[in-house]
């Protein structure tokens, strides 16, 4: 009898759906400068082999394509790769980070980022991510913790309350698809517990407002994430409220925490 193959689930934000790309374009423009600061910190240069996993529009592995040059190479992957650019030294491969086999000991960098925390399977997939590098490989996570982004401005009080009610909503339905929202915070940890050594951790925060890709982001999810937000208990006037709200002049907030942590794979391998 022949097998029939199972697609993997899709995740909180769907594989491949109309609305990824703006999500994939608007995670580029908020977050490619701290993450694309602290890989240069690695000493990323020619002749690098490096790992991008869940590379979305592969904008952070075009970047590092470029620093390896000829004599180095990226392997892209994700689980449906889409509007990858065409760049000398970057391989695409469609890939299920849960399920498919991943080269050992092959990687001098290995980058991801905001993928561990969707995964319930994160702790196994961090540990072939460590693998993967060779001795002295250098693995960098970069990972949300949103629990905490509060409304600094708002026009009155009951936008400020819109907002909280929007935020603690994302949340529960973050966490009802077992996204883990706090995981920026824990990844230091967690990657200690994996083996690496000289582990560190940056935090970045900034203030959001009307023209933060951050805070169009989160409007954006509004829509992509429109059905989980009902059944999260808001209503689609109170979406089309957010919107208006988080493009308004006036508005602020904190935005995430975003923990960029970076960790070397022992000279001497266990």
């Amino acid at each position: 009898m022949s097998r029939v193959a199972v697609p993997p689930p899709a995740g909180v934000f769907g594989d491949g759906d109309e609305h990824n790309g703006e999500q994939h374009r608007l995670l580029s423009l908020a977050y490619d400068p701290f993450t694309i600061e602290r890989l240069e910190a690695t000493g990323v240069g020619p002749g690098w082999r490096c790992l991008e996993a869940g590379a979305g529009n592969g904008s952070v592995a075009a970047w590092l394509a470029q620093c390896v040059g000829p004599a180095g190479g990226v392997m892209a992957t994700d689980l449906r790769p889409a509007g990858v650019p065409d760049v000398d030294g970057l391989r695409v491969v469609e890939h299920d980070i849960v399920r498919d086999p991943l080269p050992e000991g092959e990687f001098d960098l290995v980058h991801a980022r905001l993928l561990l925390r969707l995964l319930p399977e994160r702790l196994a997939v961090l540990d072939r991510l460590v693998r993967a590098l060779k001795p002295g490989g250098v693995l960098q996570i970069d990972e949300f913790d949103a629990t905490h982004a509060p409304c600094l401005q708002a026009p009155d009080a009951a936008a400020r309350e819109l907002y909280r009610t929007f935020t603690a909503a994302k949340n529960r339905l973050m966490t009802r698809r077992n996204v883990a929202i706090a995981f920026g915070r824990q990844a230091a940890d967690v990657m200690s517990r994996a083996g690496l050594a000289d582990v560190s951790s940056h935090r970045r925060l900034e203030v959001w407002d009307a023209r933060s890709p951050g805070l169009r982001l989160l409007a954006h999810h509004t829509r992509h994430l429109r059905d989980e937000f009902v059944q999260a208990g808001m209503t689609d006037r109170q979406l089309a409220d957010v919107r208006t709200l988080l493009a308004h002049p006036g508005f602020r907030a904190w935005s995430y925490a975003m923990y960029s942590v970076q960790g070397r794979r022992p000279e001497e391998v266990r």
